[in-house]
């Protein structure tokens, strides 16, 4: 019989992962990963590359192999399927423990595909896992082969998500090429991340505060897009809001141009050094959006920002007053500029 016609016991890795102490470098063994990746590779196949997806749900940015503090929004917010998810991508790489980060996920996504949606971030990439580190950890806690299959895993994720019709959410941005939405659903998979296009752009592009229309972008990869490409997006295609992860900011979320774009970054204390927060937005079914925010030391996350996004009439939103509270600052934080 071949390796992925064997079917793992999903609900007891669930288990493994949530609930074991790391006691050995191989918590679930190989077969069972490989079995999972080829198991959740035909649910992402099934899936349109830009989902429809409706409130409530938290949305949860960048986590790059930080394994406990994704137990630690789990734990806080409800696990799957009491809490539905929206994940906007980078779960690997950097982080020491990005095998156990992207299992765990995908078992959920197995187990509850209607509870749980995983787009795909930049490092979902066997070009960007070759420097930062997830094939490093694979080669030296598995084999090369399970992070084939991860890889293979990446080219079939969908790359962006459209909440209750109003928000907009992928990885990295907006791109040139994008006309209309249906654009993002003929992109064809499995695909790798091209080096400039529209899935490029998806996946790589960021808001720029000095920019107009389009601008390169200091990565060297994809472009930058100003307030007023933000704005006409919005316009076109009738959404409030842009949800987008990539970036490692402050409070573990910041606003652009007048609250039209957000971005959202889950990793507390980046690699280590950073000494920002962390933070996961969530969307009420009434469309109330909230921020819970993860201090970069291991204290009780708090509430931080609510919106609401209004009633339309002739198309147009009516928004109420948004409250901020002020988040915790950690001294001496810059933006990270690498990848």
């Amino acid at each position: 019989m071949s390796l992925f016609l064997r079917k793992p016991n999903i609900e007891g890795i669930i288990r493994t992962l949530v609930c074991g102490r790391r006691q050995s470098k191989r918590p679930i063994s190989q077969k069972d990963i490989m079995s999972v990746c080829h198991m959740v590779r035909s649910v992402f196949l099934q899936e349109a590359m830009c989902l429809r997806v409706n409130a409530p749900i938290c949305i949860v940015g960048d986590l790059h192999g930080q394994f406990e503090d994704l137990l630690r929004i789990l734990n806080t917010s409800g696990h799957p399927p009491q809490q539905s998810y929206l994940f906007l991508g980078d779960y690997v790489d950097r982080g020491h423990r990005s095998v156990e980060t992207i299992t765990l996920l995908f078992c959920y996504k197995i187990c509850y595909p209607d509870k749980i949606f995983l787009l795909r971030g930049n490092h979902e990439s066997e070009v960007l896992n070759q420097v930062y580190g997830f094939f490093d950890e694979c080669k030296r806690r598995y084999t090369v082969k399970l992070w084939k299959t991860f890889v293979d895993c990446y080219n079939c994720m969908p790359v962006a998500a459209i909440v209750s019709k109003r928000v907009f959410c992928c990885h990295g941005g907006l791109s040139p090429h994008l006309s209309c939405i249906e654009q993002i659903n003929q992109l064809k998979r499995p695909t790798e991340i091209p080096s400039e296009g529209l899935l490029c752009d998806l996946l790589w592009s960021d808001p720029h505060h000095t920019a107009y229309g389009w601008a390169p972008n200091k990565r060297g990869v994809s472009v930058s897009f100003g307030r007023d490409t933000i704005e006409r997006f919005l316009v076109r295609n009738d959404f409030d809001l842009i949800c987008r992860a990539h970036q490692v900011v402050e409070d573990g979320y910041e606003f652009f141009a007048k609250r039209q774009l957000v971005t959202v970054f889950s990793a507390p204390n980046y690699c280590g050094i950073f000494e920002n927060s962390g933070a996961t937005m969530k969307i009420s079914e009434n469309l109330t959006i909230t921020f819970d925010i993860y201090p970069a030391k291991n204290s009780t996350p708090h509430t931080s920002t609510l919106i609401r996004l209004g009633p339309r009439e002739s198309g147009k939103v009516f928004r109420a007053a948004m409250r901020i509270k002020n988040a915790i600052k950690p001294p001496r934080f810059q933006r990270s500029s690498e990848y």
